[in-house]
């Protein structure tokens, strides 16, 4: 799949109108069903969102490859480890 930038990726995560831990709870549950090498995109709109998926990715060793901010929604590319 691809986005409306053409930035590829396999799964999808919506983490909308969820307040933290749950967006990375739920990214973490998706990853752990995904292939080494596989490419999660979330979009959340949480404001902690950002320094809480560059510590997660840190700790977990899963690769943060972009992240952006528009009208309030994060989003986030993660490669599974």
């Amino acid at each position: 799949m691809m986005d409306d930038k053409g930035h590829p990726f396999d799964v999808e995560l919506d983490a909308r109108n969820m307040a933290c831990p749950m967006p990375i709870l739920r990214t973490h549950k998706s990853l752990s069903q995904m292939s080494s090498g596989q490419v999660l995109r979330v979009v959340a709109t949480d404001k902690a969102a950002p320094k809480d998926f560059e510590a997660f990715c840190r700790q977990t060793g899963n690769e943060l490859l972009s992240m952006s901010e528009q009208n309030g929604e994060h989003c986030f590319y993660l490669r599974r480890r």
